[in-house]
């Protein structure tokens, strides 16, 4: 039976630097490609870690030269990620739909989401951007004022506030498209953040945690099941432990049972099992998954991942 499904890649799946990801979404839209061809009515999010942190230190750079470019705000450099993620995404999903005889239009959509400017991640930077940096190059960068942190052990990155994903501007958008029959690329690393000044939208210096804006778009568009795509074919807890043990399921409690032990690492499992939670709990019946891309085929028949579901 089709589904309608918001499809949430990992940075695995996108690659890093301009020529590692022209080659990784070739990859990626085949496999998105043959949901597509199973009957699947696909919305399709994506990260922009190395990305949108790509973006924002070429911009600094370019500031120290003759040029005197202008370092642009992180609600601007999201955009930009957007942007050509969505073309290198959407060419190649295409390319991929025709090999298979499906005539499908793609369509990359800027998005916006709105946060609360009071929300306390505002006072508390912690969402890494970027690429991971060596000790060395980590340590200098801090003696210069860069907020830095260590990222679940594999280097250290930039960090900056990360607040809750309220709304989904352009939701409606997204449904229309979806039920005219387009594949949708949307929310690009978790939507440009906006905070709401009457009618005017200012953009915020932040980044949204792309998993948990996926979750909201998934409840506003009235999807079936939120697939969570990352490097791992199943969530586990005592996770590089003796007492390792890989989930097939998990209830929304178990979930938040195991989110109060700590063990999901915030800085990656953390974000996905609460979206997973956050969406499963929104209406009975809807389904999170979390697995590995390869997997995802075989995760909507019930045969792998870890399924979150009332």
């Amino acid at each position: 039976m089709n589904k309608r499904i918001v499809l949430a890649l990992g940075g695995n799946a996108l690659g890093n630097g301009l020529t590692e990801q022209m080659q990784a979404v070739k990859n990626t839209a085949d496999t998105i490609a043959t949901l597509v061809a199973e009957g699947h009515d696909l919305v399709i999010t994506h990260g922009n870690g190395p990305q949108v942190g790509m973006i924002h230190q070429a911009f600094e750079a370019a500031a120290h030269t003759s040029a005197h470019s202008p370092v642009l705000p992180m609600s601007v450099c999201v955009a930009l990620s957007q942007g050509y993620i969505g073309y290198d995404l959407q060419n190649a999903l295409r390319e991929a739909l025709l090999n298979r005889g499906i005539v499908k239009n793609v369509v990359s959509l800027i998005t916006q989401v709105r946060v609360d400017p009071r929300d306390p991640a505002f006072l508390h930077p912690d969402k890494p951007i970027g690429s991971f940096l060596a000790e060395e190059e980590a340590r200098k960068l801090k003696s210069m004022g860069v907020l830095l942190m260590e990222d679940a052990g594999r280097g250290w990155r930039r960090v900056v506030a990360s607040p809750e994903p309220l709304e989904i501007i352009e939701a409606c958008a997204v449904k229309t498209l979806l039920e005219a029959g387009q594949v949708v690329i949307t929310a690009g690393g978790g939507g440009i953040p906006v905070v709401a000044h009457d009618r005017h939208l200012q953009g915020a210096n932040a980044v949204i945690d792309k998993d948990l804006a996926s979750a909201v778009l998934a409840q506003d568009i009235n999807a079936d099941m939120l697939i969570i795509l990352t490097a791992v074919e199943k969530v586990a807890i005592d996770f590089r432990k003796p007492s390792e043990r890989w989930l097939d399921t998990l209830t929304p409690q178990d979930a938040l049972r195991h989110i109060a032990e700590n063990q999901f690492a915030p800085g990656s499992m953390l974000p996905k099992v609460k979206a997973a939670v956050a969406f499963a709990e929104s209406k009975p019946g809807r389904q999170a998954l979390i697995t590995l891309l390869s997997k995802a085929g075989e995760g909507i028949a019930g045969r792998t991942g870890t399924l979150i579901q009332q």
